[in-house]
């Protein structure tokens, strides 16, 4: 591959995971310990980085899976071959030019013997071999000690990073709820079988190849490992693919279903460029007087002994979209952010509108033909 080729093909990639995250140069920068016009030099090919281990920082933060990160260490291996100059072959001399006899080389006097007088307040012969060889034992124990050094504080050519202490929370994830338990659409290629229980949903879902319909509901509990607080700072939604809604047919899971119970949630709206979550107050009408659920606004804490459950209702009307959610976190002077997937796989939402739907006849057993339901 010619030099400009594979600098520019690293680069191409590079601006593709920017152009993924969504945020800024100064943003991108400040998470990666670089400047912003550093990055932005990456981005353009005009600079190559050093070190991989910077770019598979920047590939992790924006959501790169494996295969993704090797393609783009290869990439990168190109290109830092192609930034550096060949080096010249040894031995290697200039072919005379052509019609041109060498001259020839005029044969040496022999020079004669020198004569090594002593001079008062120098050292002797012997004696200035005797440093020299000391400083080149010297310079060869230095050398071996920054070798060695290096390789302790940066193995594998710093392309591996110092394993840091895991986070002071966890969280479990439930992404195949049923609004009310037992509101849901899904998407499917092919006629699909009855529909499930909504405790089986997960695995009637992935059976038929299905994909959430219109809107993702996903549940996310969250408990500190100890009795040091936690605080959530911020709740973040990262688009990593997005394309034209499936054709697939859409099949509704109910025949219509309501519940006096409106939890409050975060709500995303997946078809805007940059998805936020919304908080959202919920209400309840299950007693005399309704009443309003305050919605989780942050910064709040958590805790082993005090965990909270964060709804996230992901709606989508004109894209297929990919995603994922990220949850920023502090404790005693430590701060990170997890990344929350299915089971390590995106989520995935895709439009229904203009799509044919169906619904299930529990009388005759047979899908027939339904009303869209309404987000």
């Amino acid at each position: 591959m010619p030099k400009d080729a594979a600098v520019e093909e690293f680069a191409r990639l590079v601006r593709a995971l920017k152009a993924r995250d969504g945020r800024s140069y100064e943003a991108l920068g400040r998470r990666l310990s670089v400047s912003a016009s550093t990055l932005h030099r990456y981005c353009s090919g005009t600079t190559v980085p050093e070190e991989f281990a910077v770019v598979d920082r920047l590939a992790l933060l924006c959501g790169a899976d494996e295969e993704e990160r090797r393609a783009l260490e290869v990439a990168w291996t190109r290109a830092d071959g192609a930034r550096r100059p060949p080096a010249p072959e040894p031995g290697a001399e200039p072919a005379p030019e052509p019609g041109l006899e060498p001259a020839p080389t005029p044969e040496a006097a022999p020079e004669p013997e020198p004569v090594h007088a002593h001079v008062p307040g120098l050292p002797s012969e012997r004696r200035r071999l005797r440093w020299r060889w000391m400083g080149v034992v010297v310079g060869a124990l230095a050398v071996v000690g920054t070798v060695t050094l290096g390789a302790v504080l940066q193995p594998g050519k710093a392309r591996e990073r110092a394993a840091e202490p895991p986070a002071p929370l966890t969280w479990t994830v439930a992404s195949h709820i049923w609004k009310n338990g037992c509101g849901h659409t899904y998407l499917v290629e092919r006629t699909p079988p009855p529909p499930p229980e909504a405790a089986d949903a997960r695995s009637w879902a992935a059976a038929q190849g299905a994909v959430d319909g219109g809107e993702t509901l996903v549940r996310v509990s969250v408990q500190g490992k100890g009795a040091a607080a936690v605080v959530l700072q911020a709740l973040h939604v990262r688009v990593v693919e997005r394309g034209a809604p499936l054709p697939w047919a859409a099949y509704r899971m109910d025949d219509g279903c309501g519940g006096a119970v409106t939890p409050r949630r975060f709500e995303v709206d997946l078809d805007r460029p940059r998805p936020v979550a919304r908080a959202l107050d919920g209400y309840d009408a299950s007693g005399e007087e309704g009443r309003t659920l305050p919605a989780v606004s942050f910064p709040y804490a958590v805790s082993a002994a005090e965990p909270e459950e964060l709804l996230v209702s992901a709606g989508a009307a004109g894209c297929d979209c990919r995603w994922y959610l990220e949850l920023e976190w502090s404790s005693e002077g430590r701060s990170g952010t997890v990344r929350i997937t299915d089971d390590g796989r995106p989520f995935r939402t895709s439009g229904i509108e203009g799509r044919p739907v169906f619904e299930y006849d529990t009388l005759n057993h047979r899908w027939i033909t339904g009303e869209a339901p309404r987000l």
